[in-house]
């Protein structure tokens, strides 16, 4: 029996081994290893790349920034001594021409001399029409950048000339001319009638009058002179007044004048100044300049515009004055910031012709440059031994001070005094403005514009814009990527995904323009239609699903699972139509017909066309799409065990997407909002059409904004290259690459920690 089991069993042999080594596997072998090789360093290569490109423009943005925060710098040239020093007499005014070329000196002798800036050498000299006998007392001159210089003569009287320059080429050789001309006559004007020398002098004129004013001791005299054409005729006729203002007691030590010849400033005594309103012909206010009585005013000037004046005392200080109104609408005298130079007193200031800055000489010969809105000392050094007399040029980088017999030139290098930490974050008192106040306005059509770069409103409207966007999208985008992923039908998921993902395709600039000219006056003719649907729509869901619940089970069974939200369609149609065709009925019976003129009236609330409202709406929109998609795709990847074993132990769907669900899709919903975050941040074109672009620092719903993104995108085109204006818009796109960066860090960290802590569900 054995031997026949044993014949008819048949002998199997044992499989063939696989013989992975053969050349042809041994070849894709290694084509698969050289593919992975060049994927790892393609990733590597890119991310350092990413890295680098981020770092270089970090570092960029750093280079053409850093310029801002550096202070000027002086060069010495060496002193000259030109023979004409020898009896040009004492120095009164040094003034300097654009080309800084040309030079003008006036003495008490009653001459201006002309001379060479780089040598020294004279060019010319004038003898001013003086009378037999009389000499220069004192000298003045119109506001920065005006040619004017009015004369204070020892027999009560003035003369006004005024220095030009004409630049002419024979010879193809630049050359350039100064001269002396009188547009109010060679005769002087009698200012006191008692004949008593001139000891302080100043003007301002206009196109259709001139102000003069002189004093002699204690008494102050004032006069007018306007001209008026026939335009019929051409006939010019002119008219001098006196203005009588009361007298003072104290010796007056300057004198100054509005450019709108609305405020005359008297400083005198030791520390005071009176203000008299020139068209009140009153007086304003006496106003102490120094609490410290153990000091004096000892020189004094204003700033270009002649809206500010620089006061120097004899302990180094300066102060900036101006006229603000007080909380009684009142206008008063204040004293706006202050400077320390050092403790020699001050002998010498000057204002920049172009800029809000100005420089000043002390005793000691220091030599100091400031700038009053930005609040900054820019330069103190040592120029020359001892006080002396200084011109700066038009273009405030070339100085010439007399001291000592001799004239040292001097070079200033002072690009970007206008910008300061305090003057971009912190409030700023600007000239014409009743307080403090944080502004941006970095252009204006007058030169002696006092430039306003705070960046502060800026930063607030790029905050402003994204949280009113954020509260939009937040919630709905959460909302609709949690219910996607975890209660929707697959079928209807794959419909819906892809639809509200497209809507990331869609270009801002077609969101903004629609936005602009559309969304924000559909908004402002229907504001009680967009407020009830606003709050109709979440009480219509909430309706619909009650009324939904209640339902008989036969009814509700025929809607597939996941299929509920499509019930809701017809709903939000209906409530939308509803909120919008009653709202000029809603308009009528509680607004009295325009819901725009109750806000702006009845509450007090400004509003604007293009608003924050408008923003919300049209960059949230915008930001939806980016949360959506990463919060859904979060969510979907919750492993599937999680939920399944959650409503095996008795959890409902609800309980299971609260405290499961969620909790592990956390990190991934936290990632997703920071980046709709940033999305809202940087957004440009929206913001740039939708808002009226007004640099307001208020949460109102109803008024407009400027985010940093717009702004760059708005005047980077007009802004000089290499000016001031232009590195601070260069600032703007640091502080946004900061701010992203910093926010992309903390979230970072933060959604490693949610990972961390909810990992073990």
């Amino acid at each position: 029996m054995n031997d026949l089991a044993n014949s008819t069993m048949t002998t199997t042999s044992p499989p063939k081994r696989i013989d992975f080594n053969t050349p042809e596997l041994q070849r894709k072998r290694r084509i698969r290893a050289l593919k992975d090789r060049l994927t790892r360093w393609y990733v590597l290569v890119g991310g350092l790349a990413v890295l680098g490109a981020i770092t270089l423009i970090f570092f960029f943005l750093a280079y053409v920034v850093a310029p801002l925060f550096q202070g000027a710098s002086l060069t010495k040239e060496d002193a000259l001594t030109p023979a004409w020093m020898q009896d040009a007499g004492k120095p009164l005014l040094i003034s300097l021409e654009e080309q800084n070329q040309v030079a003008m000196r006036v003495s008490d002798k009653g001459q201006a001399l002309f001379f060479d800036v780089t040598s020294g050498a004279e060019l010319k000299r004038v003898d001013l029409p003086l009378a037999p006998g009389v000499s220069v007392a004192s000298i003045g001159e119109d506001q920065p950048g005006s040619p004017l210089v009015i004369l204070g003569l020892s027999n009560g009287q003035s003369l006004v000339f005024r220095h030009t320059y004409k630049v002419s080429y024979p010879d193809g050789k630049k050359t350039i001319t100064p001269a002396i001309e009188y547009p109010y006559g060679e005769t002087p004007i009698v200012l006191d009638d008692a004949g008593r020398p001139l000891e302080h002098v100043a003007l301002n004129a206009t196109d259709s009058s001139l102000v003069v004013a002189g004093s002699a001791g204690s008494h102050l005299n004032v006069l007018t002179l306007s001209r008026e054409e026939n335009m019929m005729t051409g006939e010019v006729t002119s008219e001098q007044k006196r203005v009588e203002l009361p007298q003072m007691t104290e010796p007056v030590k300057a004198i100054f004048i509005d450019p709108r010849q609305q405020w005359l400033y008297v400083i005198n005594g030791r520390a005071l100044a009176d203000v008299f309103s020139l068209r009140d012909k009153s007086l304003n206010g006496r106003y102490k300049l120094l609490e410290d009585g153990t000091a004096e005013v000892t020189a004094s000037t204003q700033l270009v515009g002649g809206i500010s004046l620089i006061v120097g005392n004899s302990k180094g200080g300066l102060a900036q004055w101006f006229m603000a109104r007080d909380p009684d609408g009142e206008q008063r005298f204040k004293q706006i910031r202050t400077f320390q130079m050092g403790t020699a007193p001050i002998v010498e200031i000057t204002a920049e012709e172009r800029r809000k800055g100005f420089t000043a000489l002390d005793a000691s010969g220091k030599f100091g440059v400031f700038h009053s809105t930005a609040h900054r000392t820019l330069l103190v050094d040592p120029v020359v031994d001892g006080q002396g007399v200084f011109g700066m040029s038009p273009r405030a980088n070339r100085v010439i001070v007399e001291a000592g017999g001799k004239l040292q030139p001097l070079l200033l290098d002072n690009p970007h005094p206008e910008v300061s930490w305090s003057a971009l974050w912190s409030k700023v008192w600007y000239e014409n403005y009743d307080e403090p106040k944080y502004v941006w306005q970095s252009t204006a059509a007058n030169t002696d514009f006092e430039p306003k770069m705070s960046l502060a409103p800026l930063t607030f409207g790029t905050l402003k814009a994204a949280f009113y966007a954020m509260l939009l999208a937040a919630p709905l985008a959460v909302a609709a990527a949690i219910y996607t992923a975890y209660f929707m039908a697959p079928s209807l998921r794959r419909k819906v995904k892809p639809v509200i993902e497209l809507m990331e395709a869609m270009p801002t600039v077609i969101l903004g323009f629609f936005a602009g000219l559309f969304l924000a006056p559909y908004v402002e003719g229907h504001l009680p239609g967009i407020f009830s649907l606003l709050m109709l729509l979440p009480i219509g869901i909430l309706v619909a699903g009650f009324v939904f619940s209640r339902l008989p089970e036969s009814i509700r069974l025929r809607v597939p699972d996941g299929w509920e939200s499509a019930i809701l369609i017809p709903v939000i149609l209906f409530v939308g139509w509803l909120s919008l065709y009653t709202s000029p009925y809603l308009e009528t019976w509680f607004f009295g017909g325009d819901m725009r003129m109750w806000i702006s009236h009845d509450l007090g609330i400004t509003y604007d066309q293009r608003n924050a409202l408008v923003v919300g709406l049209a960059m949230g929109f915008a930001v939806i799409p980016n949360i959506y998609s990463i919060a859904e795709d979060a969510v979907f990847s919750v492993p599937r065990g999680l939920t399944l074993g959650s409503l095996a132990l008795g959890a409902t769907p609800w309980q299971t997407m609260t405290r499961v669900v969620i909790l592990t899709a956390s990190p991934g919903i936290f990632s997703a909002l920071m980046i709709g975050m940033g999305r809202a941040v940087g957004e440009t074109m929206i913001v740039l059409m939708a808002t009226g672009n007004t640099p307001v620092m208020e949460m109102n719903l109803f008024e407009g904004l400027r985010t940093l993104a717009a702004n760059v995108a708005v005047e980077m085109p007009e802004s000089e290259v290499g000016g001031s204006h232009y590195r601070v818009l260069f600032l703007s796109a640091l502080v946004l690459l900061l701010f992203t960066f910093i926010m992309n860090t903390l979230a970072e960290l933060i959604r490693q920690r949610l990972r961390k802590k909810y990992s073990s569900l």
